[in-house]
C-alpha cells in the first residue's frame, strides 16, 4: 500500500511540475534566450566567400523591420562586403534575458559577444560588444525583430571636454 501512495505522490507530483506556470514560462525564457543568442551570433558573422549563404541565415534569423532592412538593403551590402573581402565570426560570451512577455510574443536580450573580423593584409581586428535585441515569436520560433549597441559605461556621467590644441 505505501509503494502505491508513493508512485501516486509521485506520478502527482511529476504532472503538476510539468504542468507549473513557472516551469512553463522558464522552458520560454530559455527558448528565447537560446534564440536570441543564436540570432545575435548569426547577425555578426559572415564570409565574403559565402556571402549568399550568410545573408540567407541573418534574414531566417530576422523578422519585422529588421528583416526588411535586411532584404532592402542587401545588394548595396553585398558590394561592400565583397569589395572589403572580410570575414567575421562572432562567439557568445554570455546573454540574458532582460524582458519576457510570453503572452504577447515579445522579448529582449542581452548578448556580449566576442566578434573577429578579418581582412586581408592586415591583422584580425577583435572587439567584445554588448548587444541588446528585442525577439518576436513567429510561427518558425523566435526572431530578432531589432538589434543594437548596448550603452557601455556610466551613461549618468557628463562627458569630458575635450580643450583643442593650438
Amino acid at each position: 500500500m505505501a509503494a502505491a501512495l508513493a508512485a501516486a505522490w509521485t506520478g502527482w507530483s511529476w504532472y503538476g511540475a510539468a504542468h507549473d506556470d513557472d516551469a512553463a514560462f522558464a522552458r520560454t525564457r530559455d527558448t528565447v534566450l537560446a534564440a536570441g543568442e543564436q540570432a545575435v551570433q548569426n547577425m555578426n558573422t559572415l564570409d565574403h566567400n559565402d556571402l549568399d549563404h550568410g545573408l540567407a541565415v541573418w534574414e531566417s534569423s530576422t523578422t519585422g523591420d529588421l528583416h526588411t532592412q535586411l532584404v532592402q538593403g542587401r545588394a548595396d551590402f553585398e558590394k561592400q562586403v565583397q569589395q572589403a573581402q572580410t570575414v567575421s565570426t562572432a562567439k557568445v560570451l554570455s546573454g540574458a534575458v532582460t524582458e519576457l512577455d510570453a503572452r504577447t510574443g515579445k522579448a529582449s536580450v542581452m548578448i556580449a559577444l566576442r566578434i573577429t573580423v578579418a581582412a586581408p593584409k592586415a591583422q584580425p581586428s577583435v572587439k567584445e560588444s554588448r548587444l541588446l535585441g528585442e525577439l518576436t515569436r513567429t510561427p518558425a520560433g523566435w526572431k530578432l525583430s531589432a538589434l543594437g549597441e548596448a550603452p557601455m559605461g556610466d551613461s549618468a556621467a557628463a562627458p569630458t571636454p575635450t580643450v583643442p590644441q593650438s
